[in-house]
């Protein structure tokens, strides 16, 4: 009896293995493209340049991608992407 005790705790005494987050990397022109068609949708959300829209921040998410930036007026936004890069809003934070 004690070794079947024995056996059960040994057992629960392991650690689960650690998973680490899988982390795919994202074709060049792609986030390109993406960045791109970011600066495009901010700059007709906030009626402005693009040249004056600033992308400064790219995540990768398991299904999806955002895209942080800024205007020259400090207006911050977000331009989300699904996993095949098309874009699907962008919201003003």
């Amino acid at each position: 009896m004690a070794l079947m005790v024995l056996m059960a705790l040994v057992g629960c005494s392991t650690p689960p293995p650690v998973q680490k987050a899988q982390r795919v990397k994202v074709d060049p022109l792609r986030s390109l493209n993406m960045e791109a068609l970011c600066k495009d949708q901010a700059a007709k959300r906030y009626n402005t340049g693009e040249q004056k829209i600033d992308v400064t921040a790219f995540e990768q998410f398991q299904g999806s991608y955002e895209m942080r930036g800024y205007t020259f007026r400090k207006e911050q936004f977000v331009c989300s992407f699904d996993a095949d890069g098309h874009f699907l809003h962008l919201s003003m934070r």
